[in-house]
């Protein structure tokens, strides 16, 4: 398993990948850093989690507007990969606002 360092919304972060797949997830790497700069310059100030929800957002909604793709998400079989993925996604996230709620707190 290979490690990348990827940069998103400003922070660097160390992740793991399959072995091949380093230069695939800079470049989805690249995407969501510039949707969370997408999102940010639109909406002003925003905390990271929200940050990255709106990048989040943003490119799930250019996907849905695809000329051509006429096949909804919710029709597609998922992939089990992926959703495994999304899971682990998911739940890093919710660490990351769980972590930035408490130092807010003790602030």
């Amino acid at each position: 398993m290979a490690e990348v360092e990827i940069g998103v919304a400003g922070r660097n972060y160390r992740v793991a990948c399959r072995d091949g797949e380093e230069d695939h997830l800079r470049a989805a790497a690249l995407i969501v850093d510039a949707k969370s700069r997408e999102a940010l310059a639109g909406m002003g100030a925003l905390s990271e989690a929200r940050q990255l929800l709106f990048a989040s957002l943003l490119i799930a909604d250019q996907l849905l507007e695809r000329p051509g793709d006429q096949t909804a998400p919710s029709t597609m079989p998922p992939d089990p990969q992926t959703a495994r993925r999304v899971d682990a996604l998911a739940e890093r996230l919710e660490r990351l606002a769980s972590g930035l709620e408490s130092a807010a707190a003790a602030s």
